[in-house]
C-alpha cells in the first residue's frame, strides 16, 4: 500500500513539480524571488506593451498575457528561472496567424490570438503527455538559426513605420518595404526625432552603458540589471516629452487609454471554422515557442547544475498558454532576455515568475493611466533594439564554410521567411532539413579498408597506406541500412565485385550500423545469393547487440554463404591470415555460430 501511495506521490510531483520545490521554501528564498520578480515586473511592462503592438493587438493584451501565464508556468513548469510571456518571434508569428484572417474588428483580433494561445496549450500539453518532446528535433539548429534571424530582421523593418510616424504594413519584407517607400513623403519629424533619440539612447545603454558603470565602480551584477531596465528610463523620458511637449498635437502617435483593471478571465471563443484555420499556425507556433524555451530554460539550470524535464515543459508551456487564453491574452513562451535577468537577479524558484504576475496586475490596476502619453515610436524602438539582437547573419558564412547542406538549409528558411512569411519560412526549413538528411543517408559513405601495419585497426584505403588481398574485399559502410540506402549498397558493392575477378570473401563490416530495416534486410539477402552465385562468400563482421537480435529473428543467418565476426581482425585472420602482422597476437576467430557476434555494445 505504502509503495502504491508513494507511486501515486511521484506521478503527481511529475505534473506539479511546484510539490517538489515548494516543500522547502524558506524565508532567504523568499527575499531573493521577490528581488528578482520586482526587476523582471520593471522591465517586462515595457516589453509586454511592445510585443502587443507587434503582434496587432492593443497595449494591455500584453499585460494579460504576462500575469496568469506566470502563475501557471510557477506551478507546471520545472525550470527554476524561465520567464514565460510575450516574446519577439511568437509575437510575430501570433500577428501573421490572425492576420491572415483579415478580421475586421480589434475585438476579433483579440478572440482569434486567444484562440490561438488555447489551441497552442492544448496541443503543448498534449504532447508533454504523451512525453513528445523529441519532436522538436526535427527543427535543427541552423534551421531555427535562420528562422530566428529573418524573424528578426523582420520584425526590425516592421516597426520602422512607428519610428517614421506613416503608415505602413505587409507580412513580407517586399510588402513592408514597398508599403514604407510609398508613405516615405509622409515622414513626421517629431516622430523621427523622438524615434532616432530612443533608438540611440537604447543601443548605447546596450553596448556602453555596462562598462561605464563598472569603471564607475558598481559591482557587475547590479550593473547588468542596471542595463537591462534601461527601456524603463526611455518610457518616463518620452512619456514626459510627449505630455510636457504636447506631441501628439504634433502628429506624434501615442498609445492612448489603456484600460485599467485585472485581465476580462472567462473561456476564448470556440469556434470550430476558426480553431481550424489556426490549427497549422498553432502547432508551428507550439514547436517554435518550445524549442526557444527549452533553449534558454536548459542553459540557465546548466549553470546551477539544475536540470529540466523537457516533457514536463510542454506541459508547464502549454498550461501557460491555456492561462493566457482564460485571461485575454496571446500565446507566450520563455523569453532568453528577461530569463537571464530573472537568473541575474538571483531567483531562486518558479515562486519569482509568480510574485512578477502579482507586480504585472498591479500594474495594470494602478499604472495603466500613466501610459497614455507613452509614444509608440518608444516601443518601436524598444522592439528593434531587442530583436536586432538576435539577427545572427554570421550563421550563413559558418554554415557554408562546415556543411553546405546546412547552409542551403539556414539560406531557404532565411529567403522564404523574408520573401513569403514566417509559417512558409519554418515549414520550408524542416522540409529542406528533412530532405537533405534523406539524401545523404541514402548515399552512406562507405570506404574499402584494409588493416594497418603493426595494428589490429582498419582504416579507408584512400587515406592510409594499410595491408589488403585481392582475394578479399572489406567494406565498411558508415549509416544505419534502411530503405533509402538500400539500393545504393546493392549497387556499389556489385561494382566492386566486379571489378576484382580474384575475390573470394566479403566482409561487411558494420560499425556504425544501428539499425537494419525490412526493405535493406531484403538487399542482404540478394546480395549473400548473387555472390553465392558467382563463388564468392558474404560475412559480417562487428554487428551490434540489438542489430544482431533483429537478424536472429529471420532466416537471414541461416542461408548466409560466410560467417558472422566479433571483429574484423578476426575476420581478416580466418580468412586470410597471410594480411596478419606475425608481431601481433591474431586472437581467436569466430566459428559459424552466429551468437558470438551478439554482444550488447
Amino acid at each position: 500500500m505504502t509503495d502504491r501511495m508513494n507511486g501515486k506521490g511521484r506521478g503527481v510531483r511529475r505534473f506539479l513539480p511546484i510539490l517538489d520545490w515548494g516543500r522547502d521554501y524558506r524565508f532567504s528564498t523568499l527575499a531573493d524571488d521577490l528581488l528578482a520578480a520586482v526587476i523582471v515586473t520593471i522591465m517586462l511592462v515595457p516589453q509586454s506593451l511592445a510585443y502587443a503592438m507587434l503582434a496587432g493587438l492593443p497595449p494591455q493584451v500584453g499585460l494579460y498575457a504576462s500575469i496568469l501565464p506566470l502563475v501557471a508556468y510557477a506551478i507546471f513548469g520545472t525550470s527554476r528561472t524561465l520567464a514565460v510571456g510575450p516574446v519577439a518571434v511568437i509575437s510575430l508569428m501570433t500577428a501573421a496567424a490572425v492576420g491572415q484572417l483579415a478580421l475586421t474588428t480589434v475585438e476579433g483580433a483579440i478572440a482569434a490570438s486567444a484562440a490561438l494561445a488555447a489551441l497552442s496549450g492544448l496541443m503543448l500539453m498534449a504532447m508533454g503527455v504523451l512525453r513528445l518532446g523529441f519532436l522538436a528535433n526535427f527543427l535543427s539548429h541552423p534551421v531555427i538559426a535562420g528562422f530566428i534571424t529573418a524573424s528578426g530582421l523582420l520584425i526590425a523593418v516592421s516597426q520602422l513605420r512607428h519610428i517614421l510616424g506613416i503608415a505602413g504594413g505587409g507580412h513580407t519584407l517586399p510588402e513592408m518595404l514597398v508599403s514604407l517607400s510609398g508613405n516615405l513623403g509622409q515622414t513626421n519629424l517629431p516622430t523621427l526625432k523622438l524615434g532616432l533619440a530612443t533608438l540611440g539612447f537604447l543601443f548605447a545603454a546596450r553596448s556602453r552603458l555596462n562598462p561605464l558603470l563598472r569603471r564607475l565602480g558598481l559591482p557587475a551584477r547590479a550593473a547588468d540589471i542596471a542595463t537591462k531596465v534601461a527601456p524603463i528610463v526611455a518610457v518616463v523620458a518620452t512619456i514626459a516629452a510627449a505630455a510636457g511637449l504636447g506631441l501628439a498635437d504634433a502628429g506624434v502617435r501615442i498609445v492612448g487609454e489603456i484600460p485599467s483593471g485585472l485581465p476580462p478571465f472567462g473561456l476564448p471563443t470556440f469556434d470550430p471554422g476558426l480553431w481550424l484555420q489556426l490549427a497549422g499556425a498553432a502547432l508551428l507556433l507550439s514547436v517554435i515557442g518550445f524549442v526557444e524555451s527549452v533553449s534558454v530554460a536548459q542553459t540557465l539550470a546548466a549553470k546551477r547544475r539544475e536540470r529540466i524535464d523537457p516533457d514536463q515543459e510542454l506541459v508547464g508551456l502549454g498550461a501557460s498558454n491555456v492561462a493566457s487564453a482564460v485571461s485575454g491574452g496571446f500565446p507566450v513562451t520563455g523569453g532568453f532576455a528577461r530569463s537571464v535577468v530573472n537568473f541575474d537577479a538571483g531567483a531562486r524558484t518558479p515562486a519569482a515568475g509568480a510574485f512578477t504576475a502579482g507586480g504585472i496586475a498591479l500594474g495594470t490596476v494602478f499604472l495603466t493611466p500613466w501610459l497614455f502619453y507613452l509614444p509608440q515610436a518608444t516601443l518601436a524602438a524598444t522592439i528593434i533594439v531587442a530583436v536586432l539582437g538576435l539577427v545572427d547573419l554570421g550563421v550563413l558564412k559558418r554554415t557554408w564554410n562546415y556543411s553546405k547542406a546546412d547552409f542551403a538549409a539556414v539560406a531557404v528558411t532565411i529567403a522564404l521567411t523574408l520573401g513569403l512569411g514566417v509559417e512558409a519560412g519554418v515549414v520550408a526549413g524542416v522540409a529542406v532539413s528533412l530532405a537533405l538528411f534523406l539524401y545523404r543517408t541514402s548515399r552512406p559513405h562507405m570506404a574499402v579498408v584494409g588493416l594497418v601495419p603493426g595494428t589490429q585497426h582498419f582504416r579507408n584505403i584512400l587515406r592510409h597506406d594499410v595491408r589488403t588481398s585481392p582475394r578479399l574485399l572489406s567494406l565498411r559502410v558508415d549509416e544505419s541500412l534502411y530503405f533509402a540506402n538500400a539500393r545504393y549498397l546493392e549497387d556499389r558493392l556489385y561494382d566492386m565485385v566486379a571489378a576484382r575477378p580474384e575475390l573470394e570473401h566479403v566482409v561487411l563490416m558494420c560499425p556504425a550500423v544501428n539499425e537494419i530495416d525490412a526493405s535493406a534486410l531484403e538487399s542482404l539477402e540478394a546480395i549473400n545469393e548473387q555472390l553465392k552465385t558467382i563463388g564468392v562468400a558474404f560475412h559480417l563482421s562487428e554487428v551490434k547487440g540489438p542489430v544482431m537480435d533483429q537478424l536472429k529473428r529471420t532466416d537471414f543467418l541461416d542461408h548466409l554463404s560466410g560467417q558472422i565476426f566479433l571483429s574484423h581482425y578476426q575476420a581478416i585472420a580466418a580468412l586470410d591470415p597471410s594480411l596478419l602482422d606475425r608481431r601481433i597476437a591474431p586472437g581467436s576467430a569466430a566459428s559459424d555460430d552466429p551468437s558470438q557476434a551478439d554482444d550488447p555494445a
